[in-house]
């Protein structure tokens, strides 16, 4: 394909990469790129598991984190599929976060290896490879699309068990991970288009015009009819 075209086919790969890499790492790992975060207002309402009250309370891939009146900041060890139980401050009620809703984010790690794949497939300029390419960054794509929705789903459930705990005042909002699954879902449709228009403009190049065979017509009408 064009260098133009394959060049900004990469770059949309390598930053769609980048994001959902950072992304998949999430909590525990870097607590900044949550999926899912509540800040309490009232926070001598809220206790968790018995230690001090909660300001905020953050959740990634991997696990979680949350935030102390004190200031100090914990996060959970990291697993797939966790579980989160937050009580309110007399012990007396309890909201829990089951597995179910944390199960599915595995499909982030896999959004970020078919992008990989497509990100180094990217690097030749073959024409069976720019097909490879187009099929897995269509495939990462789908897979994008899926941890949207996983995300939102965690979203929705947290935020219902959240509003369901007694003396609480919260609010839940999407966290910066979230945004960048979704940056990163568009960008993956821009490198898909860029390596099919590339394709095609290869194709169009590549044809061979035949030009038309003019003839001259005769100066005389007895030439024209011949006996």
């Amino acid at each position: 394909m064009p260098r133009a075209f394959h060049l900004h086919g990469v770059l949309f790969l390598l930053a769609a990469f980048t994001l959902l890499f950072f992304t998949a790492l999430s909590l525990p790992f870097i607590p900044p790129l949550d999926l899912v975060r509540v800040h309490f207002g009232g926070v001598p309402s809220i206790g968790y598991g018995g230690q001090a009250s909660l300001t905020e309370l953050r959740f990634g891939t991997w696990g979680y984190c949350w935030y102390e009146s004190t200031g100090a900041r914990f996060c959970s060890s990291a697993s797939h599929a966790y579980m989160v139980t937050v009580y309110n401050a007399d012990k007396s009620r309890f909201q829990f976060l089951a597995p179910p809703f944390t199960r599915g984010l595995a499909v982030h790690p896999t959004a970020v290896g078919l992008t990989f794949c497509a990100l180094l497939l990217s690097l030749f300029t073959n024409t069976i490879i720019a097909l490879l390419v187009v099929l897995l960054t269509l495939l990462a794509s789908l897979f994008a699309i899926a941890c949207i929705i996983v995300d939102l789903v965690l979203y929705t459930g947290i935020k219902h068990r959240m509003e369901n705990l007694d003396g609480s005042i919260q609010d839940t909002r999407l966290g910066t991970g979230f945004w960048m699954v979704v940056a990163s879902f568009i960008l993956l449709c821009l490198a898909g288009f860029t390596v099919c228009f590339g394709r095609r403009r290869d194709r169009m190049s590549g044809a061979t015009s035949y030009p038309l065979t003019h003839h001259k017509k005769p100066s005389n009408w007895r030439a024209r009819f011949p006996l």
